[in-house]
């Protein structure tokens, strides 16, 4: 094993923790401590399991609990790696644009629109957004990414009576927020949101470079203006391995 910090660590094998959560923890500080960079692999079971003298069931526990908490990631025949930290999301409990979250979580955003059209209102978009059925309404689907990994797909319905100005904008290079925000009419003063975990299907696959053995976190969201007015309706599907929410709750 390499020269590192964990040659000069050791697992107490005489207190009453589990070893496999000793190495989990000791692993995690080296990676938070900037032992292991991201995209730095780390030891081997083996290698684990002789240097500590455990045995390769409990480094496997370990190592396989980091992995589902997104710390590490397992490439077949080449190791496991440091992954890049998920992107702790507030937005559940404010109101504030993608762009916004990623750059106060110190990544790059960036977008693409693969679609930007008007179209007629099904029942499900007349509901949210208290239209007839039939009316119009704009459609954007986005792809959003940070530092060029692609973390969520939006597909994102406001009322054209209300919002057709937005049809003049650059939404790759412009926040749908911030061009909302120039009227009272259409500024976000309020969301209502349902959260849901979902198996991927073939969009999510496809748009978010996942496998099935990934999990979607769905929010489907409505905003109101000042004046309790419906505005926008939205449906953003997150991949679970990049990001986690956070929720801050207070006794009333």
């Amino acid at each position: 094993m390499d020269d590192n910090v964990l040659e000069k660590s050791g697992l107490d094998k005489n207190v009453p923790i589990p070893l496999y959560f000793q190495l989990k923890e000791l692993i995690l500080r080296e990676i938070k401590n900037g032992v292991y960079e991201v995209g730095n692999t780390i030891p081997t079971e083996l290698e684990l399991s002789e240097h500590f003298e455990i045995s390769r069931t409990t480094v496997r526990q370990a190592i396989t609990e980091l992995v589902q908490d997104g710390w590490l990631y397992r490439v077949k025949s080449k190791g496991t790696f440091v992954a890049r930290p998920k992107i702790n999301q507030s937005f559940v409990q404010a109101i504030g644009s993608f762009n916004e979250q990623m750059i106060q979580a110190g990544r790059t955003p960036s977008t693409e629109v693969l679609k930007f059209e008007v179209v007629d209102a099904t029942e499900e978009i007349a509901e949210a957004l208290q239209l007839s059925l039939g009316d119009k309404a704009i459609y954007i689907y986005r792809r959003r990414f940070a530092d060029g990994i692609p973390i969520v797909i939006v597909r994102t319905y406001l009322s054209y009576e209300k919002c057709k100005f937005i049809l003049d904008h650059d939404l790759e290079n412009e926040s749908l927020y911030s061009v909302l925000s120039r009227s009272n009419q259409t500024n976000v003063h309020k969301i209502k949101r349902q959260i849901e975990a979902l198996i991927p299907n073939k969009e999510d696959i496809q748009y978010l470079d996942l496998t099935q053995k990934h999990a979607i976190q769905q929010f489907k969201s409505v905003g109101y203006n000042v004046f309790d007015e419906p505005i926008e309706y939205s449906t953003a599907r997150y991949r679970g391995d990049q990001n986690t929410f956070e929720v801050t709750i207070t006794a009333g």
